[in-house]
């Protein structure tokens, strides 16, 4: 693909990724998408065939926020910041997910994995989960060896941390969320690790 359509393609996407965090997921037709780029379907239709596999990509592709936030974690992770520090500042980046909605793609990403069934070895979303457990797993365990958390089931407490999250994060589609009550979880997070320390 050259430089010219590569653009045009992020800029597909970047467009695509407005409309569905706007409307969700299964309401989004090719056409919302052509109108939202302002090119013929013919045009959107080079690069794509389904809204499923827009909203695939768009699932995948990295925005200037995230690679902000992957930019904070590699300097404290290279600095050697202390795990209890690192994982804080994930949860802190959570918080400001779950407190601004307003461009979330979350009611749009349940709607696509209640419309589109993939076998577990396949789901995006469980790989992404599975990641996340890993990832704070060996934070804790790394915050256990140097004496900052107490526990004695890491991947047990990671895995609990993302499941409060998810469940933060419907909450917030389904009830909405004040800043208060994600400050609650997620200080009662840190203080199971951090008991008698």
């Amino acid at each position: 693909m050259g430089e010219k359509s590569a653009r045009k393609k992020a800029f597909i996407l970047k467009k695509a990724r407005e409309v569905f965090a706007d409307r969700g997921f299964k309401d989004v037709t090719m056409k919302d998408i052509v109108e939202a780029c302002q090119i013929s379907r013919g045009g959107l239709y080079l690069y794509f065939d389904s809204t499923k596999e827009i909203f695939l990509e768009v699932l995948n592709m990295k925005d200037a926020s995230e690679s902000g936030e992957e930019n904070v974690f590699t300097k404290a992770v290279s600095e050697n910041a202390p795990s209890s520090d690192i994982l804080a500042l994930f949860l802190q980046e959570q918080k400001k997910e779950l407190c601004n909605q307003t461009d979330s793609l979350t009611m749009a990403t349940y709607e696509f994995f209640f419309a589109n069934k993939f076998p577990q070895n396949e789901n995006p979303l469980k790989a992404q989960f599975d990641a996340a457990v890993q990832i704070i797993e060996k934070l804790i365990a790394d915050g256990v060896k140097t004496g900052e958390f107490i526990c004695e089931d890491p991947k047990g407490a990671a895995r609990n941390i993302m499941y409060a999250l998810e469940g933060l994060r419907v909450m917030s589609q389904t009830m909405g969320i004040t800043e208060k009550k994600v400050n609650r979880e997620i200080l009662y997070l840190m203080k199971e690790l951090l008991k008698e320390v």
